[in-house]
């Protein structure tokens, strides 16, 4: 029984992965969470403050996923092993989604 093998680009996972991170960035830091989440009837300032929280938690998902990223194309074994570079792309782009569903979930419940 032959084994198929899918082959794609790497380029997609890092462009996944730095769109991705533009959105996380944005949400975070150019208020793009507080526009979301904190823009209704409640005191903003109670809802700024619990989302504040929510992005915290949700940085160490992305802090992970940035450095998966970069590792998978830095480190020099990661590069020549192709199994490790796909697993570190792919443990990026897992731990960027988990960062953006964090600070989704946290915002919804923010509000």
């Amino acid at each position: 029984m032959a084994r198929v093998q899918l082959r794609f680009s790497p380029i997609i996972p890092t462009i996944a992965s730095f769109l991705l991170a533009a959105l996380w960035v944005l949400s975070v830091f150019a208020g793009w969470g507080l526009q979301a989440f904190c823009a209704g009837g409640e005191v903003a300032s109670t809802c700024s403050q619990r989302l504040d929280t929510v992005s915290t938690v949700s940085g160490l998902f992305a802090a992970l996923a940035a450095c998966c990223t970069v590792a998978a194309w830095l480190l020099p074994w990661s590069r020549h092993d192709p199994r490790a570079f796909g697993r570190l792309l792919g443990a990026g782009v897992l731990s960027w989604i988990a960062a953006e569903g964090v600070l989704f979930l946290g915002g919804m419940l923010a509000r």
